[in-house]
């Protein structure tokens, strides 16, 4: 799975709080790349839960 946070995003803070393994926010959000494996469902679920469609999964 490839996850990328682009340009959108406004550092809201929701994919952090869904899926803090993979997802840390400072300023904006930021991609923990090891964190990914393991943790898909969480990532679809933040992907979701962006309010600005920032989080792009493939």
């Amino acid at each position: 799975m490839d996850v990328k946070v682009n340009d959108s995003c406004i550092g809201c803070g929701a994919c952090e709080s869904i899926c803090d393994a993979v997802f840390a926010v400072d300023g904006t959000a930021s991609v923990k790349p090891a964190g990914v494996a393991g943790n898909e469902d969480c990532v679809k679920e933040a992907a979701d839960a962006c309010p600005v469609g920032a989080i792009e999964v493939a």
